[in-house]
C-alpha cells in the first residue's frame, strides 16, 4: 500500500491509540467490510470478519474480568451488565465516537444502507480493531483499549437503568400496578422487507400505554416497553 492509503489509518491510529501500526495491513483490513473485498477481488482478498471473530472473543474476555475484579454481584446481574456493555449498539456508538466510519471501506450499495446496517458494521469495525490491537500489540494494549471505550460506560449504564431487559422489567412493574401482563401489538409496518420499520404498541388490558419503533419486531417492543416505564415513573 502506497503512503497516501494508509496515511489516515496511520493518523487514526496516533491519534486514538497513541501509536502506529507495524503491520499496517491489519488495520487496514480491519476497516474493510467484505463487500468491499466482492467489489475489489482483483486488488483485496482480506474482510475483517476474522478479526471481528477475535476481537469480540478479547472484548468479552476484558469485560468479564474487569466486572468480576470491580463488583461483588451475583453472577446474573453481571451478565446483564457485560450484555448492555457489549451490545451492537452499544459498540456501534463507540465506533461513532471514535470517528473511523470514514476509514471503514465498503461496497457503494453498503454505504448507502439504513441506520440498522451502519450501525452493525461500526459495531463489527470495533471488534474487528479490537482483534488487531491485539495481534498488533498483545492483550495489555488491547485491554486499555477496551476499558477506556467500554467499560468505562458502566456507571452511565447504571443510571440510567439501560442494563434491565426492558420488557422484564415492564412486565414486572405492570403486574405490579396493574395486575396484568404487557400485550404487544404491531401497530404498522414501512419500509422494504430489506430495511423495514416496526412500529408497536404496549396494552395494559385495552389501554395502549406507549408505542415503540424498530427495525424488527423485538426492537420496536423494546422501545415501546422503555417509553412505557418511564410512563409509570411519573
Amino acid at each position: 500500500m502506497s503512503g497516501m492509503q494508509v496515511g489516515p489509518y496511520q493518523a487514526f491510529a496516533r491519534e486514538f491509540l497513541g501509536f502506529e501500526f507495524e503491520n499496517i495491513d491489519l488495520l487496514v483490513t480491519a476497516f474493510t467490510h467484505r463487500s468491499y473485498v466482492n467489489e475489489h477481488r482483483k486488488s483485496v482478498s482480506q474482510h475483517n470478519e476474522r478479526l471481528e471473530f477475535l476481537g469480540d472473543a478479547v472484548l468479552e474476555l476484558v469485560v468479564t474480568d474487569f466486572l468480576f475484579n470491580n463488583y461483588s454481584e451475583p453472577e446474573g446481574i453481571l451478565t446483564s451488565w457485560r450484555a448492555s456493555l457489549v451490545r451492537t449498539e452499544s459498540i456501534g456508538a463507540a465506533g461513532i465516537k471514535l470517528g473511523y466510519e470514514p476509514l471503514i471501506r465498503m461496497s457503494r450499495g453498503e454505504k448507502q444502507g439504513g441506520e440498522r446496517a451502519r450501525t452493525q458494521i461500526l459495531a463489527n469495525a470495533f471488534e474487528a480493531l479490537i482483534g488487531a490491537i491485539y495481534l498488533e500489540r498483545g492483550y495489555g494494549d488491547a485491554e486499555v483499549f477496551i476499558k477506556k471505550h467500554i467499560a468505562s460506560k458502566l456507571d452511565n449504564i447504571l443510571n440510567d437503568g439501560s442494563w434491565r431487559d426492558p420488557k422484564s422489567h415492564l412486565q414486572e412493574v405492570m403486574q405490579r400496578k396493574d395486575g396484568v401482563t404487557p400485550r404487544y401489538v404491531v401497530i404498522e409496518e414501512v419500509g422494504p422487507d430489506h430495511d423495514k420499520v416496526f412500529t408497536l404498541g404496549v396494552y395494559s388490558g385495552d389501554r395502549l400505554i406507549s408505542q415503540g419503533t424498530g427495525p424488527s419486531k423485538q426492537a420496536a417492543q423494546q422501545e415501546a416497553a422503555k417509553t412505557a416505564l418511564l410512563q409509570y415513573e411519573l
